[in-house]
C-alpha cells in the first residue's frame, strides 16, 4: 500500500461509523379499525392500528418496538438480544464515510482561480425554496440528474459549476411568522439546515463553498443594485392597478391565496381594487423576449407557452364614437383593438370591462344600479376566473349606445367581465358570427348576429356556430362612408379597412400584446426592501445611493397586517422615517417589499463569484461561465421565472454587466413523480363491494383497498378474493394534504442513498411523469448487491466483508473488452442524451455477461466502476478505495469506448446445398472454410442434409456464403 494509499486509508477508518438505522413500514399488532377521511374529491376509508406499531426495516430481521414493555412487578424486563444485521452491500457504512471524505476535502469545490483554457460547463437546479415539510422523494429526480451530469464532465476533463442555494423569502415563513410569533429568519435557517442535510445525505456534488440565499443582505444587495438600474432606465415605476384586497385581513393578497372569490386563510371575501405599486416594465422588452427564444435548446412546448404569455398580435385600434340619449355623437370615443379589422360591419355590439374608465360617464340613470351591483361582483373575482372559456357569460347592458363607425349603426355598449381593463384598451368590437364567446354571449341576450365573413365550405355557414376562420367578406359595404370590402379574402379585407380607418381618423394599425407590466410589490415583511425614498414635502421618489445598499429589513416582532393596506414595515416608524441623503430632507421609505421572484431572477450569476462585494460578477468570470449550459427544473416554472430571468438578463446585456443575450442555453423539464397508486373500492349502503364499471347509479362511498389484496386482470385491477369487483387505481402528485409523501430520508436509511438515485434515474424517461413504487427500489438495490459481490464477494457469516476484491492482474480476454467498451459506448450516450434510465440498462447487462465469467481483470472491474461512479457515487468510490487507489475518482478519466471492440466480430452465414439455402451459421468474420463447414456440420438443421452424404466439392465465399454440393449419385445410391 503506497504512504498516500495508507494515509487515505487511516483517514477514512477514523470516521466513525453511523449509527444504525431501519425503515418505518408499519405492521399492524393490534385489530384493525377503521377511520373515515376526506379529501377534495372523493371520501376514502383507511385502516390504522389501535395502538402504536412494530417497525422493522424490509429483509433486515431486526424489529424495534416503539412500545415500552411493562414488567407490572411480577417480572424483569428482558435483556434486548442482539441480531445480526445482514445488507447486500454495507451502504449504511461507506455513504456516510464517503459524504464526510468529500466535504472535508472540498472535493467538489470549484476553485475561484482556474485554467480558463479548459472547456466549461455550468449545469445548476433551479433554485429551491426551503420549505418546512423538507424534502419528498419527487424531488431529488432533477437534483439526481444534474449531477450525473456534473460528475461525467468533471472526469471528461471539463471545469465544472454545480452550486446549490435557496430562493427564501416568501409567504409560508411569513404566515407561519404571523400564528407562531417565529421571526421568519428563524424559521427559514432551520429550513434550510433541514434541506441542505437531506441534500447532503444523497451524495450530489454541490460546491458548497458558493451557496446562497436570497435571504442574506450580501446577496440582496446586489437584487437591490439591479433594481436602481430598472429604475435608472425608466423600466422601473410606480401605477394604480388593481389588486386582491381582502378588508378583513386588512391586506394584499396574491392570486395564489384567493379561492373562488374568498381568502384561502380564514374564507373572507376579496374585492378587487386599484392601489398604487411598483411595476416593472417588461413590455419594453416583449419582441425581443419573443424573437430570440427561436435560438434556444428549450422544450418547444415551453417556448410556445411563453410566446402565448407574451401573446404577440397585429390588429387595429378602431374608435367608435359614444352616442347621447338622442343618439348624437358625443366628443368622446370608445377605442377597441381587434385582431379582426375585416369583420368591423358585423359589430353589433361592444363590451367594456367593468373597470373600464370611461364607465361612470356612458351609464344611464336606468341602468346606474345594475351595472353598479354587476361591477361589484366583478371586482371579487380573478382575472382567470372571468376568462375561463367554460363559465357562464354574465353580463348587463350600460343603457348606452355607440356608433358603428363603418355601418352608421348604433349599437349597444353591454359590460361584462370576460373583457379585462389590463388587456387592450379594455374594450371590445363583438362579432357573434365569427367570436364563440361573442356568440354565447349574444345568445343568451337577444342581440343580432351578422355573418361577415363567408368560409370556403360553404357547410360551416350554416352549422350554427361561430365561424372565427377567414374567408371570402360579404356584407361588408357602405358607400356613405367610401368603404366596400365586399368579395375580398380575409387579409386583404383587414388591410383595406385599416387604410381606410387611418385616412379618415377613425382608427389606425396596432400591434398588441397579452403580456402585461410585472406587478414588483408585495404588502409583506418577509421579502428585499424596496432602495427607494420619497420626500415628504413634495413627495418625490429618490432613489438610495448606491453605497447606502443593502437597505436591510428592521427587526419587527409583529408581523400581522395593519389592517388599513399599508404593509408591516410601515410599524417600524423609525425604520420608516429618514432623511434624503443629497439634501437632508426629511423622507419615508417604501414600505412595500419585492415580490419572490425577484431574487431568483439572477441567481446563476452570483453563483458564478459568490463573495464579490464590489460587482454582481467580475466580468472575466461572467464571460468563461456564461450562460448556464444546462437548467433543470419543473414545467410549473416555464413562464413566469423564466421569463422574469430572461427580461433582467437581457437588461444586464444591455448596461454591459452580461455578455450573452440568454441567461440558459438548454432548458430541462424533469417529469414529476407521483405518489403510489391507491386502490379504490366501492360498496353500497349495505356494505356490498360494486363493481367500479358496473355503471351502476346507487349511492356508494369508497374504500381504499390494500395492495396485497389487489391483482391485474387484462387492463383493469379487481380484488384477489373477488375478481368480479373492479377497482380505481389512481396516482396522485405527492403532497402533504393528501398523505402520499414518501421522505427519501426513509428510503436512504432503509436502501442506501445510491439505490434511491439509481431508482428515480430506472423509472423512466426523466422528461416522464412516473409513479412511486417502493418495492420497485427492490430491484436496482439487488443490481448495486450484485455489483459489489462480483467485486469484493460475498459477505463473511457475521454480515461484513473482507477487504480488498476478487479482481485479477491478468489480461483481459477479447470477449470482455467487447462487453465492457460496448456498455462504455451506451452509457456515454445515454448520460449525454440525458436518457438515464437506458445507461442503468447497459451496466445491469454487463454485470449479467460479466458474472459468466470465471476472472474478472483489473483493467475491465475499474472501468466498470468508473462508469457507474455518476449513478452511484459512494458505492463506486468505495470500490476504488478498495481496487488500490490513493484519491477520490471524481477526477478519473471518463473511460472512453474503443471503436475496434465496438465493430461485431461475427456475421451470419448463408448455407447452402446444392445451391438452396437450407440454413445460416454465425461465424466469425475471419472464419476459414474449414471452420465454416465444421459448424454447419455440427448445426442441428444443417446436420440431417450433410451427415453421412458424400461431398463432391464446397465453394466458399469469405464473408458471404457456403454451397456444399454433394454427390447425388451417391446419395440415390444410399437411399436404394
Amino acid at each position: 500500500m503506497s504512504s498516500g494509499h495508507a494515509q487515505l486509508h487511516l483517514q477514512l477508518q477514523a470516521l466513525p461509523p453511523p449509527p444504525l438505522r431501519f425503515g418505518s413500514v408499519l405492521f399492524p399488532s393490534h385489530p384493525i379499525q377503521s377511520k373515515r377521511i376526506r379529501n377534495s374529491s372523493f371520501s376514502l376509508r383507511l385502516h390504522h392500528n389501535g395502538s402504536k406499531s412494530s417497525v422493522f426495516g424490509r429483509k433486515s430481521g431486526v424489529i424495534r418496538s416503539s412500545v415500552a414493555e411493562k414488567s407490572n412487578g411480577a417480572a424483569e424486563p428482558k435483556p434486548k438480544q442482539q441480531v445480526t444485521v445482514k445488507r447486500p452491500y454495507p451502504f449504511h457504512e461507506i455513504e456516510l464515510k464517503w459524504q464526510r471524505y468529500w466535504e472535508e476535502n472540498q472535493t467538489f469545490r470549484t476553485p475561484d482561480e482556474i485554467d480558463t483554457s479548459k472547456p466549461k460547463y455550468y449545469v445548476l437546479d433551479m433554485f429551491p425554496y426551503p420549505s418546512g415539510a423538507g424534502l419528498h422523494v419527487g424531488h431529488p429526480l432533477g437534483y439526481t440528474a444534474t449531477d450525473i451530469l456534473a460528475r461525467l464532465k468533471r472526469m471528461q476533463g471539463y471545469n465544472v459549476l454545480h452550486p446549490m442555494g435557496w430562493d427564501a423569502f416568501g409567504l409560508p415563513a411569513e404566515q407561519y411568522a404571523i400564528e407562531t410569533g417565529t421571526h421568519p429568519k428563524i424559521t427559514t435557517l432551520k429550513n434550510i439546515d433541514r434541506f441542505r442535510s437531506q441534500l447532503k445525505s444523497l451524495g450530489f456534488s454541490y460546491d458548497w463553498d458558493r451557496e446562497i440565499s436570497t435571504t442574506e443582505p450580501e446577496y440582496y444587495r446586489w437584487t437591490q443594485w439591479i433594481f436602481l438600474q430598472l429604475l435608472k432606465r425608466g423600466l422601473a415605476y410606480q401605477a394604480e392597478v388593481p389588486v386582491n384586497w381582502c378588508p378583513a385581513l386588512g391586506t394584499v393578497l396574491a392570486n395564489e391565496e384567493v379561492v373562488d372569490g374568498v381568502s384561502e386563510r380564514g374564507g373572507h371575501p376579496v374585492i378587487r381594487k386599484p392601489m398604487k405599486q411598483w411595476m416593472l416594465k417588461i413590455t419594453a422588452y416583449a419582441d425581443r423576449l419573443l424573437e430570440d427564444l427561436d435560438d434556444l435548446d428549450w422544450p418547444e412546448s415551453i417556448k410556445e407557452m411563453q410566446r402565448n404569455w407574451i401573446g404577440r398580435s397585429e390588429g387595429a385600434e378602431m374608435d367608435f364614437p359614444i352616442l347621447s340619449s338622442d343618439e348624437q355623437e358625443r366628443d368622446t370615443k370608445i377605442t377597441i383593438y381587434t385582431t379582426r379589422p375585416d369583420t368591423i360591419f358585423g359589430a353589433t355590439y361592444l363590451v367594456v370591462a367593468p373597470e373600464h374608465p370611461l364607465l361612470s360617464s356612458l351609464v344611464s340613470t336606468a341602468q346606474r344600479k345594475s351595472v353598479e351591483e354587476y361591477t361589484d361582483l366583478a371586482s371579487r373575482k380573478s382575472d382567470l376566473e372571468r376568462t375561463e372559456l367554460q363559465k357562464e357569460k354574465t353580463g348587463v347592458f350600460s343603457g348606452c349606445y355607440a356608433k358603428n363607425p363603418v355601418s352608421g349603426e348604433a349599437i349597444p355598449i353591454w359590460v361584462a367581465d370576460y373583457v379585462l381593463g389590463s388587456y387592450g384598451t379594455g374594450a371590445i368590437m363583438a362579432v357573434p358570427a365569427h367570436d364563440t364567446r361573442d356568440l354565447e354571449f349574444a345568445s343568451k341576450f337577444d342581440i343580432p348576429i351578422r355573418w361577415v365573413v363567408m368560409p370556403d365550405d360553404k357547410n360551416l355557414s350554416g352549422s350554427g356556430k361561430a365561424y372565427s376562420g377567414e374567408g371570402t367578406v360579404v356584407n361588408s359595404s357602405n358607400s356613405t362612408v367610401g368603404l366596400d370590402i365586399n368579395g375580398l379574402s380575409s387579409k386583404e379585407a383587414a388591410s383595406k379597412v385599416i387604410e381606410w380607418a387611418d385616412k379618415t381618423a377613425n382608427g389606425k394599425k396596432k400591434v398588441n400584446y397579452k403580456l402585461r407590466d410585472w406587478l414588483f410589490a408585495r404588502q409583506r415583511y418577509w421579502g428585499e426592501p424596496i432602495p427607494v425614498i420619497f420626500l415628504d414635502d413634495n413627495g418625490e421618489t429618490v432613489p438610495l445611493l448606491e453605497t447606502e445598499l443593502p437597505l436591510t429589513l428592521p427587526e419587527l416582532d409583529d408581523f400581522s397586517p395593519t389592517g388599513t393596506g399599508e404593509p408591516p414595515l410601515s410599524k417600524s416608524v423609525s425604520w420608516v422615517k429618514t432623511k434624503d441623503p443629497l439634501t437632508g430632507k426629511p423622507a419615508r421609505r417604501e414600505t412595500s417589499t419585492m415580490p419572490q421572484w425577484a431574487g431568483s431572477c439572477w441567481y446563476y450569476l452570483r453563483f458564478m463569484d459568490p463573495k464579490n462585494s464590489k460587482e454582481v460578477v467580475a466580468k472575466t468570470k461572467e464571460m468563461y461561465w456564461s450562460p448556464v449550459d444546462v437548467y433543470v427544473g419543473g414545467a410549473e416554472h416555464a413562464v413566469l421565472h423564466l421569463l422574469y430571468s430572461r427580461f433582467w438578463h437581457k437588461v444586464l446585456y444591455d448596461i454591459g454587466i452580461v455578455s450573452t443575450k440568454e441567461p440558459f442555453k438548454c432548458v430541462i423539464n424533469q417529469g414529476i413523480i407521483l405518489g403510489e397508486v391507491q386502490y379504490i373500492a366501492y360498496k353500497d349502503s349495505d356494505g356490498n363491494f360494486i363493481s367500479a364499471d358496473s355503471g351502476t347509479s346507487v349511492e356508494y362511498h369508497q374504500e381504499l383497498i390494500p395492495e396485497e389484496k389487489v391483482m391485474k386482470s387484462g387492463d383493469s385491477f379487481v380484488m384477489k378474493d373477488n375478481p368480479n369487483v373492479c377497482l380505481i387505481a389512481r396516482s396522485h402528485k405527492m403532497s402533504k394534504s393528501r398523505g402520499n409523501v414518501v421522505n427519501p430520508d426513509d428510503v436512504v436509511s432503509e436502501y442506501g442513498a445510491d439505490s434511491l438515485r439509481l431508482y428515480e434515474m430506472f423509472m423512466g424517461p426523466l422528461r416522464d411523469s412516473k409513479t412511486w413504487n417502493t418495492s420497485g427500489i427492490e430491484g436496482v438495490h439487488r443490481f448495486l448487491g450484485r455489483t459489489w459481490r462480483l467485486i469484493v464477494g460475498s459477505p463473511l457469516s457475521d454480515g461484513t466483508f473482507k477487504d480488498g476484491t476478487l479482481v485479477t492482474d491478468e489480461d483481459p480476454t477479447l470477449e470482455q473488452l467487447r462487453s465492457l467498451h460496448k456498455c462504455i459506448a451506451k452509457v456515454t450516450e445515454e448520460i449525454e442524451a440525458t436518457r438515464f434510465n437506458t445507461g442503468i440498462s447497459a451496466m445491469m447487462e454487463f454485470l449479467n455477461v460479466a458474472y459468466k465469467w470465471k476472472k474478472h481483470p483489473r483493467l475491465i472491474i475499474e472501468a466498470f466502476v468508473l462508469l457507474l461512479s455518476p449513478y452511484a457515487p459512494h458505492m463506486a468510490e468505495e470500490l476504488w478505495f478498495r481496487l488500490g487507489h490513493s484519491k477520490s475518482l471524481a477526477y478519473e478519466p471518463f473511460p472512453k469506448a474503443d471503436p475496434a471492440f465496438l465493430k461485431e466480430s461475427t456475421i451470419v452465414l448463408p448455407v447452402q446445398i446444392n445451391g438452396k439455402t437450407r440454413g445460416t451459421i454465425q461465424v466469425e468474420e475471419t472464419c476459414s472454410e474449414e471452420n465454416a463447414f465444421q459448424l454447419a456440420s455440427k448445426d442441428e438443421k444443417l446436420s440431417k442434409y450433410l451427415n453421412g452424404k458424400v461431398i463432391k466439392k464446397r465453394i466458399f465465399v469469405p464473408g458471404k456464403i457456403l454451397n456444399v454440393i454433394l454427390d447425388l449419385q451417391n446419395v440415390k445410391a444410399t437411399v436404394r
